[in-house]
């Protein structure tokens, strides 16, 4: 592919990106993350229903102007976390989507899948770069890695490919191209498949339920 070519079609790709992520919340900018990643940076997982939210002052500073939106929820099953709390009462996220605040179904029925951080006062902060979906929205693979495959194979690196050629660069790499095949970053590899480490100490992309000779994919040049 001649150099122009090359340049334009990445440009392309990347413009493609950049709408995608901002049609989530506008002036918000995270960085593209396979779930599994954003699952092994987060200091907690939980899975939740809302049952109500309230702003509040995001410190007790006077002086601060900025306010947050507190969700009281109900925690049905924490998958990360134990060592830091015990029961999650509220979150807490930016009210300005600028700041990628977070907005939830405050309605006591729909169940979500949580991740964040925990700050230094204990409260447990989420945000749109975090991974939070609504649970009836996760697929098999997900809801069952949730317990296992996540956690253990958080030393797996993920790579995500725009545009090719693109390979993984060492033994524990998995190369992430939903973007490049179905232009979105949630595709099928995302939804379906975990990047876990093999007997040998090299990593692969896993699909839980296909026969144990074809429960392995390699995909390194795509």
């Amino acid at each position: 592919m001649p150099a122009s070519l090359r340049a334009w079609w990445l440009s392309g790709l990347l413009l493609g990106l950049s709408l995608q992520l901002r049609a989530r919340v506008e002036a918000c900018s995270c960085a593209p993350a396979h779930p599994q990643q954003l699952l092994c940076s987060s200091a907690i997982v939980i899975r939740a229903k809302v049952y109500g939210e309230k702003v509040v002052p995001a410190s007790e500073d006077p002086a601060d102007t900025q306010k947050m939106i507190q969700y009281e929820i109900k925690q049905i099953k924490m998958f990360k976390g134990f060592d830091k709390v015990k029961d999650v009462q509220y979150v807490y996220t930016p009210l300005d989507s600028s700041l990628c605040g977070v907005r939830l179904e405050a309605n006591k029925k729909k169940q979500y899948l949580l991740t964040g951080q925990i700050l230094d006062n204990g409260k447990v902060f989420i945000n749109m770069c975090n991974y939070i979906e609504p649970w009836d929205d996760l697929s098999f693979l997900q809801k069952k890695s949730l317990n296992h495959r996540y956690h253990i194979d958080c030393s797996c690196k993920i790579v995500t490919c725009y545009t090719v050629p693109c390979s993984v660069s060492a033994p524990n790499e998995c190369l992430w191209t939903d973007w490049l095949i179905e232009r979105k970053l949630y595709g099928h590899q995302a939804q379906h498949y975990a990047c876990v480490k093999r007997s040998n100490g090299t990593c692969g992309w896993y699909r839980a339920g296909l026969p144990p000779e074809k429960e392995f994919i390699d995909v390194s040049e795509p």
